[in-house]
């Protein structure tokens, strides 16, 4: 797969949101168990607290990860929290299970003002249901953040 192209125009700096989404390295179904997710989400949690974004919403499906982040300062820059997340998880990653974790690149969209974080953050909880994987959002494990707490994954219908 390509690495996507970045806007040129778009300086990726400051109070913006995004959604994110890193695969696997050939898609490998590497976060189907606990401590792989808990190590990754861990690292994530780390560096965001670092370079000022905050966690939104998360879930890691079987061969890649969505995240929903947003800038808390000017100076948040996503390229830098990416680049330094994929690099961190990475090295834990091998060092704890001995394999690659990332296919380069990763996908983003930098959401606008007009666009609805918690319709976003909906969708990045249904995605598990989409697959077949859970009932409902409630029901899949690995979903979390600020605007996913486990009372809220249960108030959302599953998608038809």
């Amino acid at each position: 797969m390509a690495r996507p192209r970045r806007l040129a125009a778009f300086g990726y700096l400051g109070y913006f949101a995004y959604s994110l989404t890193f695969c696997t390295i050939r898609r490998q179904r590497l976060f189907a168990e606990k401590p792989a997710v808990a190590l990754v989400l861990g690292q994530i949690l780390r560096t965001a607290g670092e370079r000022q974004f905050e966690l939104l919403a998360y879930c890691f499906m079987p061969d890649h990860l969505h995240l929903l982040v947003q800038g808390v300062a000017e100076d948040a820059h996503l390229p830098s929290f990416a680049r330094l997340v994929r690099q961190r998880t990475a090295v834990d990653f091998r060092r704890r299970f001995g394999a690659a974790l990332w296919q380069p690149g990763y996908c983003e969209h930098a959401l606008r003002r007009c666009e609805d974080m918690l319709a976003t953050a909906q969708y990045i909880a249904n995605n598990p249901v989409r697959a077949g994987l859970a009932p409902t959002p409630a029901a899949w494990p690995f979903t979390g953040g600020k605007l996913l707490p486990r009372a809220v994954l249960e108030t959302f219908p599953a998608p038809k």
